[in-house]
C-alpha cells in the first residue's frame, strides 16, 4: 500500500514550524512524525503539503493510496486500523479524520460516500506548537518502548551515576563518562554517535538523537528532546531542541521548541512563567492575535533559521519566526516576526540575500548544502510574513 502523510487542519496553527516543513517532519518525542509512522507500518510515506514545499516534500500517488492525518502520532491498535483499510472507508477520531482510503480516479473526497470507523483509542495529536514540549513526554514514553522492544543496549560505562538503569538505552557509537542519569521519572535514550560530557547531570524522560551533543556539566530535566547534530548546554527543562540547533552554553530554556538550524547565545534565558502565575497566551498565525494556550509554563517558540546575540532576554511566551536574528537588552516583543533584525530597541527588514548568506555559512559547517530549494522556501516565507513586519 501506499501511505501519504497529509498537513491536515492544524498546519496553520503549527507556525511558524510549518513554515519551512510539513507537519510530518516535526520533531517530537525520540523521531519525527514522519519517522514514527514509517518505523510503524514499515514503509516509506510520501507528503501531501502547501504547493511551495512539494518540490522539497514531493507527493507520490498511486493507484491506491492511504492519506493519513500527519497530525495524529501512530499508536499499535491505529495502525492495525490503518492497514486494513479498504476502498471507500475512513478512520474518525471525533471530528476529526485520521486516515482514509483513495484512488487516483477520486477528483474529490466525500466522506458521506465512506464507511466511517470510529477509532475509540488513546493517540497523541499535535494541534498547536505548544503540543510539541507538552506532550513530549508521552511521546518519548511510545517512541522509547516501540525503538528499543527486543533490542540490547550498549553497556552502561562504569563511571555514570545511574538511577533505574533497566530504563536506559545506548546506541552504537555513544560516548558518555563520569554523567549522571536519573531514569527513574521517565526513559533516557542515547542515539548513535552521541555524546554526553563529563559532569552533566540527566533526569528522564530525554532523548539524545543521533550525532547530538551535551556539554560539560549540563542540566537537563525531562522531557526534553535534543535533534540530530545539535548541540546543548546550560539548563534546560521540557524543550525539544530540532536537528541542526544549538544551545551550547549557560543559560535557561525551558518549556520551549526550537527549530532546526536555530543558535541560542551564551548565557541567553527565557521565561516560561508570568510573575502573576497566571495562562500564558501565544500568538497564533490563525487568528492574528494571541490565544490562550491553557499552560502555566511555556516559554521560547523560535522558527528555522532563527537566532539571538549573548544574553538575550525572552519573556513568557514568545514566538520568533523564521530567519530572525535577535540582539541587544532587554525584552524583545512577545511576538518577532520572520526575517526580523534587532531587538527591544525595534526590528529591521532582514533581507534575503544577507540571511541566504548566513544560512549558507551556517549549514555547510554541518556539510549540508544551502539549495534553490531551501532558498524558494524561505522566499516564500519572506513574502508570506511581509505584512507582520514593521519597517
Amino acid at each position: 500500500m501506499n501511505y501519504i502523510l497529509f498537513d491536515g487542519p492544524s498546519r496553520n496553527a503549527l507556525l511558524p514550524f510549518t513554515f519551512t516543513k510539513p507537519v510530518a517532519d516535526i520533531l517530537i518525542g525520540i523521531v519525527t512524525i514522519r519517522q514514527k509512522w514509517e518505523m510503524h507500518l514499515g514503509s516509506t510515506t510520501t507528503t501531501l503539503t502547501e504547493e511551495y514545499l512539494s518540490d522539497k516534500y514531493p507527493m507520490v500517488e498511486l493507484e491506491q493510496n492511504v492519506m493519513i492525518n500527519a497530525s495524529f502520532l501512530p499508536t499499535t491498535e491505529l495502525v492495525d486500523l490503518i492497514t486494513d483499510l479498504q476502498e471507500r472507508q475512513a478512520i474518525f477520531k471525533g471530528e476529526e479524520v485520521v486516515a482514509f482510503f483513495s484512488n487516483d480516479e477520486q477528483e474529490q473526497v466525500d466522506f458521506d460516500d465512506y464507511e466511517i470507523i470510529e477509532f475509540e483509542g488513546e493517540v497523541i495529536t499535535i494541534n498547536h506548537p505548544s503540543d510539541i514540549f507538552s506532550k513530549n513526554s508521552d511521546a518519548i514514553h511510545q517512541d522509547f518502548e516501540f525503538i528499543t522492544a527486543d533490542r540490547v543496549s550498549q553497556p552502561i560505562p562504569k563511571s555514570v551515576n545511574v538511577i533505574s538503569p533497566e530504563n536506559i538505552f545506548i546506541e552504537a557509537g555513544a560516548k558518555l563518562e563520569f554523567v549522571t542519569l536519573n531514569a527513574s521519572t521517565g526513559p533516557i535514550y542515547i542515539g548513535n554517535d552521541a555524546e554526553i560530557m563529563e559532569g552533566s547531570v540527566i533526569r528522564g524522560p530525554f532523548a539524545l538523537c543521533d550525532h547530538a551533543v551535551v556539554k560539560l556539566a549540563t542540566k537537563i530535566y525531562g522531557a526534553t528532546t535534543v535533534g540530530p547534530h545539535s548541540r546543548v548546554g546550560g539548563e534546560v527543562n521540557n524543550s525539544v531542541i530540532s536537528a541542526f540547533s544549538n544551545k551550547g552554553h549557560d543559560g535557561f530554556l525551558g518549556n520551549s521548541v526550537l527549530g532546526e538550524w536555530c543558535n541560542i547565545g551564551a548565557d541567553s534565558n527565557n521565561s516560561n512563567l508570568k510573575n502573576n502565575y497566571e495562562e500564558v497566551k501565544l500568538w497564533s498565525y490563525e487568528t492574528e492575535g494571541f490565544a490562550k494556550t491553557g499552560l502555566q509554563f511555556c516559554g521560547l517558540m523560535m522558527g528555522d533559521h532563527s537566532k539571538c546575540g549573548i544574553n538575550t532576554m525572552f519573556n513568557t511566551g514568545t514566538v520568533v519566526g523564521v530567519s530572525a536574528n535577535i540582539f541587544g537588552s532587554g525584552f524583545p516583543r512577545n511576538f518577532v516576526p520572520s526575517f526580523s533584525w534587532g531587538g527591544a530597541s525595534g526590528f529591521s527588514t532582514y533581507i534575503t540575500k544577507k540571511a541566504f548568506q548566513t544560512a549558507k555559512i551556517v549549514m555547510s559547517r554541518r556539510n549540508v548544502d544551502f539549495d534553490e530549494q531551501e532558498a524558494a522556501i524561505l522566499e516564500h516565507v519572506f513574502e508570506e510574513t511581509k505584512k507582520w513586519r514593521k519597517e
